[in-house]
């Protein structure tokens, strides 16, 4: 890591004086920063791919033994790791790239106070991932308390949960209300009353594959939805709205990485259906549905309990790039880079989980089926970035909504922007959430930009410190003093972007039932079907197989392949 005084910049007209007025007009010199990228490391990454491309792979030094191997340890691989040690399998071995497991799901600490990587939530989880429920209860975050599910307080995102920096003021919630006129709010209504016909002519379920079956795996209403974009669906239903379109792109960035106008007319209204609705204002939500569970290291909170087991066992391998997987009659061979040794290992096992991004997976696994190499050939990623600014004391503020966890700009001038979630919002010491130091996570999603996954790979991290302090330097002109560190995690495909006609591609993959058994699994969770790609030896896992990233889809597939392995 390197320190850098960062130089100011021309904020936009408006901010410059209104960060004049809150220092009583006087300049402070910049104090040095420190920062750097972190987290993911792209030139073991850039390396892995080199090496792939080039075809002359290492000879294997050393040769080992295992029933199953886990390839890639994101979400997915580590919720097959638990599948197959619920299913009385414990002689495996998870293989992860990067230091650290947990995917788009990681946590890390900057200042010694924890805070996301990645993903920050998890909506409280409906019937449709009963996997996901099991995985709370397990892990003491829900209980059943006189016949009724509870979900513990600690848990649950504090109130307020969320703002919008919108008009020079902050407000409740993230839809534009203030000052807006009743055509705005006429629309509002107009999308929520469309969203609640869609949601009536096919049910919308999350994890979407929990809808597929052999019988029709995509409703005729969602295959009409999936053909278009949501941005021509949004045209045909006369919403033209400058505020709810910018709400709704919004939306589409967060949940998919890209706006509405690449992500199908499916995923926009999934979006909404398949958790908790659209409300126009004035209109009661459900707060059931509404609630989300939240840490202060995001869903690395979850992550990091997922591998603490493998950990304990030693069935965990990190720093290790899977090179090759050839699948044979009698089994499976592995082919892993072990970074800190330096030498290829290969692994030997009867049956093996490729929970590995599709667009990897296509490349390392050997006369690939061609259902990963069609999946690979339709599929999109976005590349996405992580900002944590550590800050030594509470920022200024503007006035209205009080300070929230989710806080986000109006036309963010920054590339991609989402705004920001405060790591300190779940602490139980109210006192030191509002007088100590924190962390502002503040995202980017750069699905939309042309070369953006360029810029990830080239640009300094001081410029995406910058661009990042200079965003959220309008609702916080002194955010520049209060800031000691910036560390910037870059995710070059973080997640797949849901386009039109790959939701139907995929629904048809993975409907082969292998057996109507059910079986009794350690935890007396009783396992289900779950559609999962597969081959004789292969299962595949990975929330790309659903076309987006969300926890519940990558969890959920890692569980049935993890199921398909332990035979």
């Amino acid at each position: 890591m390197t320190a850098w005084t960062l130089q100011r910049r021309q904020f936009v007209a408006g901010a410059a004086a209104l960060a004049t007025a809150a220092l009583g007009g006087c300049e402070r010199a910049a104090a040095p920063l420190l920062g750097g990228f972190t987290g993911i490391d792209i030139t073991r990454g850039h390396q892995l791919r080199d090496l792939l491309k080039t075809g002359n792979l290492p000879a294997p030094a050393v040769v080992r033994r295992a029933q199953v191997i886990i390839a890639g340890g994101g979400v997915a691989g580590l919720a097959a790791a638990r599948a197959l040690r619920l299913a009385g399998v414990h002689d495996f071995a998870l293989l992860e790239l990067e230091d650290a497991p947990g995917g788009n799901s990681r946590g890390t600490v900057v200042g010694g106070l924890p805070c996301p990587q990645g993903a920050h939530y998890l909506p409280v989880p409906g019937d449709d991932a009963r996997e996901v429920q099991a995985l709370l209860e397990e892990l003491g975050v829900r209980r059943r308390v006189a016949g009724r599910w509870q979900y513990d307080e600690r848990h649950l995102c504090h109130s307020p949960q969320e703002r919008l920096f919108f008009d020079g003021e902050w407000q409740e919630g993230l839809l534009p209300v203030h000052g807006v006129g009743e055509a705005t709010l006429a629309q509002y209504r107009r999308f929520a009353r469309a969203v609640d016909a869609e949601a009536r002519a096919a049910r919308f379920a999350m994890p979407a594959l929990k809808l597929w079956s052999q019988k029709q795996p995509l409703a005729l209403a969602h295959q009409a939805l999936d053909a278009i974009t949501f941005d021509k669906w949004l045209a045909a239903q006369g919403l033209d709205d400058v505020h709810l379109r910018w709400y709704l792109d919004y939306c589409c960035r967060d949940d998919y990485g890209a706006g509405a106008h690449r992500v199908s007319a499916w995923a926009g209204i999934h979006y909404f259906a398949s958790r908790h609705g659209f409300h126009a204002p004035g209109e009661a939500p459900d707060e059931a549905r509404e609630s989300v569970l939240t840490w202060p290291e995001g869903n690395g909170w979850i992550t990091q309990r997922l591998a603490e087991p493998l950990r304990a066992q030693g069935q965990l391998r990190t720093a290790t790039s899977v090179l090759r997987i050839t699948e044979g009659r009698h089994g499976v061979e592995v082919d892993a880079l072990n970074h800190s040794t330096g030498n290829v290992e290969r692994w030997v096992a009867p049956q093996c989980i490729v929970a590995l991004p599709v667009l990897l997976a296509a490349r390392v696994v050997q006369q690939p089926p061609a259902f990963l190499t069609g999946a690979a050939q339709r599929l999109q990623w976005a590349p996405w970035l992580v900002t944590n600014i550590h800050i030594g004391s509470p920022l200024a503020d503007h006035p209205g909504a009080a300070p929230a966890w989710d806080n986000v700009l109006y036309a963010d001038p920054s590339a991609g922007g989402l705004g920001y979630v405060n790591a300190g919002h779940q602490r139980l010491d109210t006192r030191a959430t509002l007088a100590g130091p924190t962390v502002l996570t503040y995202y980017q999603a750069l699905g939309d930009l042309a070369d953006g996954r360029q810029q990830l790979a080239t640009q300094p991290w001081q410029h995406w410190a910058d661009a990042a302090l200079a965003a959220l330097s309008v609702p916080h002109p002194d955010l520049r003093e209060r800031a000691t560190r910036v560390d910037i995690t870059r995710y070059g495909h973080a997640m797949a972007i849901p386009t039109p006609g790959v939701l139907e591609y995929l629904s048809q993959i993975g409907l082969l039932r292998a057996s109507s058994k059910r079986k009794q699994l350690s935890n007396a969770e009783q396992s289900a079907w779950i559609p999962t790609p597969r081959t004789a030896r292969l299962a595949f896992a990975h929330s790309d197989w659903s076309g987006y990233s969300v926890f519940e889809e990558a969890f959920t597939r890692g569980h049935g392949a993890g199921l398909v392995a332990a035979g």
